[in-house]
């Protein structure tokens, strides 16, 4: 069972260290009532758990950060991305899915972020103050306590501009008089050099994880540098800049992304010096003789554990967000493999495809060897049918659940305890996965082949982005087989698609599209394939794989693992890739319409020759997904080669699309209330209204 020590902590002890609740409120912020707090190292200690407990918090880790704000990318999808309804809704959460939003939306405020930097900058400056940082005695403790105050208040900031882009920043804590306390928005790269420079100091001090009391859920030496690869590959990538409100911004700017009314994608000149940075912080971890951490050599492995509550035994996680069982987190109650109401005699569902879910399009993308297919993505659902529980398939191309969390594979104590007496929802408690050693790999190879090229030898390394590519692949696929080496030509191709596969619903590849310069254009690829998977005449390119019409089966036959006890389907029994050419299930099996057969096609398997009602309606939902990304969207060429583009089209133009402003926007907006409460000293921007 995980060790849960920050939650205890943070029960016990009510600090003076917690920051103000808004970072622009006009409240005086808070001031250690004790001077000597920091003169004390179990205070110290106690006001640092104060910080790591705040992550669990809804509006961190333990719901908005992890599932709710995953948005839509080619990957993941959210139960109102393809949906008409509510698809521009501005004052929810269903802006991530389809980047629309307004400044008056009040559930997704910052303000929690905030109070988490704010409280790790007065923790620093604390220790900073304090005598017992010169002390022979208590130097060490309290240096080790310096650098995870300094790395936590770093990925605070770094979520901030990942989210709304330049933000108010001030490197003290707030003072009584208010003098620091009213800023407005500074320039993310001033930011980045910032938290770049206190995760630099932050390595110093810190211990590799497994040293002393240093677990998976601290601020450890492995975290840290892999967390300054990750500022570092953001801070030299693309995002949409200002120049409304910073003029002076002399970047470098997309070739590809339309300018306008001032706001434009854009990097750094020098994006090359921040990715030796991570090719060097990525080289050193995975060459240093003390380095704990190594891939787990299956991947379902990494997911069976931290459901149960269990420590990585190959130390694959370099940090999670430590939560407590029946006390918070979220992760598989509202996101996962899809556990029906009704079943152990229980009131409540848990998992499914509402918060955080993929799609057909990405189960298409994998190689059918790869043993992530399957953990990732999950069609069957478990849920009781005529008094007998048992899984049934679930047929919604559109709707994918993520199995990376699992209720079979959580604790018996929440399945047998907990879950049965909840009429609603009950906190897991399973730990949420910041960072794993994979990223490490992948990054090293991004980096280093932007520099060098796949081949070259990186002398700290001891391999070549090729060779770390490959040690990534050789878990999916096993050490030896051909698949291992057969990707993409284009090797940054490869690295795009293998993060894909690698990190689906981790709340990863919507922040890696965006720094690349991607994230429209690969919206946009994925809607146009499954506009053609559905409409069954076109060929479908998913991630270079080209699939012709007929590769999609028109229904999928599925059989139990014991036909005897109908309890768990045999997914190896499924026809994913072929037609078994007959309309009754052969004998054993059962059967459910596939996606030729759910809007284009009649009960015989042919194209319906007159529209199908849920034809239209399923292409409109489909063009709405991520509309709001762009400025304006033309659809005319996609659906003047569908088979009944002409009834789609007059469907679609129902639904605007376009925000109408710019193109490649953030996902959201600065507040109303916010610029309000700076005096003026804030404005709006990135084309939100």
């Amino acid at each position: 069972m995980m060790k849960k020590i920050y939650l205890v902590i943070l029960s016990i002890i009510t600090l003076s260290t917690s920051c103000m609740d808004n970072f622009l409120d006009t409240q005086s912020p808070s001031v250690p009532s004790d001077e000597n707090l920091f003169e004390s190292t179990a205070l110290t200690k106690a006001a640092l758990m104060g910080i790591y407990a705040k992550m669990t918090e809804t509006y961190m880790y333990g719901q908005k950060l992890c599932v709710n704000w995953q948005g839509v990318s080619d990957v993941e999808v959210g139960s109102y991305a393809f949906k008409t309804s509510e698809y521009r809704a501005i004052n929810s959460d269903h802006a991530a899915e389809n980047f629309y939003d307004n400044s008056y939306n009040t559930t997704t405020k910052w303000e929690t972020l905030y109070s988490f930097v704010e409280s790790a900058t007065t923790v620093i400056d604390g220790i900073r103050g304090s005598s017992l940082l010169n002390s022979p005695e208590e130097r060490d403790e309290m240096r080790t306590y310096l650098g995870e105050a300094l790395a936590l208040k770093a990925l605070g900031y770094f979520e901030l501009i990942r989210y709304w882009g330049d933000v108010p920043f001030k490197a003290e804590a707030a003072s009584s008089d208010l003098s620091n306390v009213y800023k407005g928005k500074v320039d993310r790269d001033i930011i980045y050099e910032h938290i770049i420079a206190d995760l630099k100091e932050a390595i110093t001090y810190l211990p590799w994880m497994g040293e002393g009391s240093y677990t998976v859920e601290r601020m450890n030496k492995g975290f840290v540098k892999g967390l300054l690869a990750k500022v570092a590959l953001f801070a030299g990538g693309w995002s949409i800049r200002d120049s409304n409100t910073f003029p002076e911004l002399d970047l470098e700017h997309h070739p590809d992304i339309q300018e306008m009314g001032g706001y434009f994608v854009g990097r750094s000149k020098n994006w090359e010096e921040y990715y030796k940075l991570a090719a060097e912080q990525c080289a050193e971890i995975m060459n240093d003789p003390d380095n704990p951490h190594s891939l787990d050599p299956s991947f379902e492995n990494i997911w069976k554990t931290v459901n149960h509550l269990d420590y990585n035994s190959y130390n694959e996680n370099l940090f999670e967000v430590a939560f407590g069982e029946g006390q918070n987190g979220d992760i598989g109650s509202i996101a996962g493999y899809s556990l029906y109401s009704g079943v152990f005699n229980t009131n409540r569902g848990m998992g499914g495809s509402g918060y955080a879910a993929t799609t057909m399009y990405y189960f298409y993308s994998f190689n059918p060897a790869d043993t992530r297919r399957d953990v990732t993505c999950v069609f069957q659902d478990y849920r009781n049918v005529e008094g007998k529980n048992k899984e049934v398939m679930s047929c919604n191309p559109l709707g994918v659940p993520c199995g990376k969390w699992r209720w079979y594979w959580m604790t018996d104590n929440y399945m047998k305890v907990r879950f049965p007496q909840a009429t609603s929802r009950i906190a897991t408690g399973i730990n949420w996965i910041l960072m794993r050693y994979s990223d490490i790999y992948l990054m090293f190879a991004e980096a280093q082949n932007a520099l060098t090229g796949p081949d070259a030898l990186n002398e700290k390394a001891k391999m070549s982005p090729r060779q770390a590519l490959e040690k990534v692949r050789e878990r999916a696929f096993g050490a030896g087989s051909p698949e291992v080496t057969d990707y993409d030509a284009d090797f940054f191709t490869a690295i795009v698609n293998e993060r894909a596969w690698e990190f689906a619903c981790e709340n990863i590849r919507r922040q890696d599209l965006s720094r690349w310069g991607l994230l429209g254009k690969k919206i946009e690829a994925m809607k146009e394939a499954l506009c053609f998977m559905y409409d069954s005449t076109q060929p479908v390119n998913i991630f270079g794989k080209i699939y012709q019409p007929d590769d999609f089966p028109k229904k999928v036959y599925y059989k139990y693992k014991d036909q005897n006890n109908e309890e768990y389907i045999d997914m190896a029994s499924i026809n994913f890739y072929e037609d078994q050419g007959v309309s009754d299930p052969p004998s054993g099996y059962y059967s459910c319409n596939w996606i030729p057969m759910l809007i284009a096609r009649d009960k015989d398997g042919y194209l319906n020759e007159e529209i199908n009602k849920n034809y239209a309606s399923t292409i409109a939902n489909i063009l709405v997904c991520g509309s709001g990304l762009n400025a304006s969207y033309d659809y005319s060429a996609l659906l003047g080669k569908l088979r009944w583009g002409t009834e789609a089209q007059a469907e679609s133009i129902k639904y605007p699309v376009g925000n109408g402003v710019c193109d490649y926007r953030h996902l959201y907006a600065i507040y109303y209330e916010d610029i309000f409460e700076s005096q003026g000293k804030l404005s709006n921007a990135y084309g939100f209204k």
